[in-house]
């Protein structure tokens, strides 16, 4: 049985493709993503702009045609913070079902931390251990404590990289006061709203996922492209991400552009980023990061096959 999930994003909509066959958990047929900043000028206007809308409207329907084609029998759409939040999402939800005759579920954001942690444990095969994670996110990052798999606590703050970028751009190399000031709001945001359960875990592990940690973790491996299972698992330490935030001051935007496995997009994005994966260290007390390529898309796989099961 082939499946597809379609991850809807802030900033990126991901596609999966699997052969479902037990006792393998899955075998991966087509993997994608790609940016279309979905949640741009949603902080100061509350709504989604037509331009993003039908730029990821045109996406998610070829998605879904890619899946079709590779055999895929049932499609899973999940929408998460910008068209939750948003005043129009149930509109844009309403345009993206009538594009490709598929639902839309619009996750809350405990439901997306719930799905963030499956598909990192699946992942990380790390089933029975205690696990810190954060998922950064175009419009917010979760925050998820987990034992044996299970979410103990979790919070989504609306923390995200798009308004971050919006609010604080870096066209040229980094302002130091600028991104100082950048630093200082997230850690205030922190600060307020991460709660101490989550601060003072004692979690054995802090794991990162999404495009911000893969992307550090490409760029410490020194990878001329992507290879997903280098990046899988490898741990960055504060001196390191700290190290790659100077290389990355030090550039103009259209020179983070052209660096590899910086997937199109994503150059005024990582600044904000590697922000608030250093304010996470902070927050949390550790030094390091375990990155996970795997995270929400593939926990919506998982959660897909134990529902159809």
């Amino acid at each position: 049985m082939r499946l597809a999930t379609i991850d809807l994003g802030t900033n990126t909509v991901r596609l999966l493709v699997v052969e479902s066959a037990p006792p393998v958990q899955w075998r991966s047929i087509v993997e994608d993503q790609r940016v279309t900043r979905l949640g741009a000028g949603l902080m100061a206007s509350g709504r989604l702009s037509e331009v993003p809308m039908a730029r990821t409207t045109a996406v998610v329907a070829e998605y879904v045609r890619r899946a079709t084609d590779a055999g895929a029998t049932a499609v899973r759409i999940v929408a998460t913070s910008a068209v939750r939040e948003a005043a129009n999402g149930r509109d844009f939800v309403e345009a993206i079902e009538r594009a490709t005759g598929h639902i839309v579920e619009v996750v809350s954001g405990e439901d997306e931390a719930r799905l963030t942690i499956r598909g990192i444990v699946a992942g990380l095969g790390v089933p029975d251990e205690t696990i810190l994670a954060f998922d950064i996110g175009g419009g917010s990052t979760e925050y998820i404590l987990a034992r044996s798999g299970r979410v103990d606590v979790a919070v989504s703050l609306k923390l995200g990289v798009v308004p971050l970028s919006e609010r604080y751009p870096f066209p040229g190399r980094v302002d130091i006061a600028r991104a100082g000031a950048m630093h200082s709001d997230i850690r205030d945001c922190l600060s307020r709203e991460l709660p101490l359960s989550l601060r003072t875990s004692g979690a054995q592990h802090l794991v990162g996922t999404a495009g911000t940690v893969t992307t550090l973790a490409a760029l410490d491996l020194e990878l001329a492209t992507y290879d997903a299972a280098r990046v899988q698992g490898h741990r960055l330490s504060r001196a390191a991400i700290t190290k790659l935030r100077e290389r990355l001051w030090a550039l103009t935007e259209s020179e983070r552009a052209a660096l590899p496995c910086l997937e199109p997009g994503r150059a005024d994005l990582i600044v904000p980023g590697v922000a608030i994966v250093l304010a996470s260290l902070d927050a949390t007390r550790t030094e390091s990061v375990i990155v996970s390529d795997w995270g929400l898309r593939e926990g919506i796989m998982a959660d897909t096959i134990e529902r159809l099961r």
